[in-house]
C-alpha cells in the first residue's frame, strides 16, 4: 500500500528541490534533493551501505521543515474557545472546507427547507443557528478585517455541498468572501483533505470529524512549520478557486 505523504516545505523557491515530506501514518520524514556523487566525499561517509543514496540539503531546510517532535504541538479546545477565535482575530480568518457532508447542517429547519424547495431562502443569515456567527463576522468585516473561505465541490455536487452553495449567499451578505474549487482541481493541486481555519497566518484551528461527519473536537496548532504549511495551502487554493457568484452561474448552466 502506498504511503500517505504530505509535503512540508522546500528549501528552494524555484525548482522545489530539495524538499521535505512526512509520512502521515509512521511519522517518518522523506528528504529529496541533489545526490552526493563525488567518490572522495562518499568515502568519508560512515555506515554508508550498498543501495543507499546520500542527499545534500541545506541546514535551513531541516530547521524549517522537519517536524520538531513526533507529536505535533496541538491543543484540543472546546467549542466555546473555538467560537471565541472569530471575535479575536486581528486581520484575517481563512477556511478550507473539504468534506462532502457536514452532519450539523442537517439539524435545522433551513436544511429541511432546502431539501423540499432547493433553496435555503433569502433570510438564511437571520436563522437562530447562525445569528451569532453573522453578527460576529459582520462586526469584524466592518472594521476592514477579511473573512475568506474556499469550499471544495465534487462533480456532481453532493446534497450537502449544494446546500452550502445555496447558503453562501447569506454568508457573503454579512461580509465573507467565498470561493469554490472543483475537487479534481484540488486533487491536481494536491490540497490536503483537511478542514481548518487559519487565523492571522499564525494559528490553525484543525477541525476533527468522525465517520458520521460529526465535528468531534478542534485542535489548535501554533507550531511554525505547520502554520506555514497551511498558509501555503491557502495561497494555492485561493489563487485557483472561483468566486461564488461565477461558480454557481457556471454550475447552473451545466445542469
Amino acid at each position: 500500500m502506498a504511503r500517505r505523504l504530505r509535503f512540508n516545505g522546500t528549501g528552494s523557491g524555484v525548482t522545489g528541490c530539495p524538499s521535505v515530506h512526512e509520512d502521515l501514518d509512521s511519522g517518518e520524514v522523506i528528504v529529496h534533493g541533489p545526490p552526493l556523487t563525488d567518490a572522495d566525499d562518499l568515502a568519508q561517509l560512515q555506515h554508508f551501505s550498498e543501495g543507499e543514496v546520500a542527499v545534500v540539503v541545506p541546514r535551513d531546510l531541516l530547521v524549517d521543515w522537519t517536524p520538531k517532535e513526533r507529536d505535533r504541538q496541538a491543543r484540543t479546545i472546546d467549542r466555546d474557545e473555538f467560537q471565541s477565535l472569530f471575535g479575536k482575530f486581528e486581520h484575517t480568518a481563512w477556511r478550507l472546507e473539504t468534506r462532502r457532508r457536514y452532519a450539523s447542517d442537517e439539524k435545522n429547519e433551513r436544511w429541511r427547507q432546502f431539501v423540499d424547495t432547493g433553496s435555503v431562502g433569502d433570510d438564511w443569515a437571520d436563522a437562530p443557528e447562525v445569528r451569532w456567527f453573522r453578527d460576529t463576522i459582520r462586526a469584524q468585516t466592518e472594521q476592514g478585517k477579511r473573512m475568506e473561505r474556499v469550499r471544495i465541490v465534487d462533480q456532481p455536487a453532493t446534497l450537502g455541498q449544494r446546500y452550502l452553495l445555496s447558503s453562501a449567499k447569506g454568508n457573503i451578505g454579512f461580509g465573507e468572501d467565498i470561493r469554490n474549487l472543483w475537487r479534481a482541481d484540488a486533487d491536481r493541486l494536491r490540497l490536503p483533505a483537511e478542514d481548518f481555519w487559519l487565523f492571522d497566518s499564525r494559528l490553525v484551528a484543525l477541525l476533527r470529524f468522525d465517520d458520521a461527519d460529526e465535528l468531534t473536537h478542534v485542535d489548535l496548532i501554533t507550531e511554525p512549520a505547520e502554520v506555514v504549511r497551511c498558509c501555503m495551502v491557502r495561497d494555492a487554493a485561493w489563487h485557483h478557486a472561483v468566486p461564488w457568484k461565477r461558480f454557481t452561474a457556471e454550475l447552473d448552466s451545466d445542469t
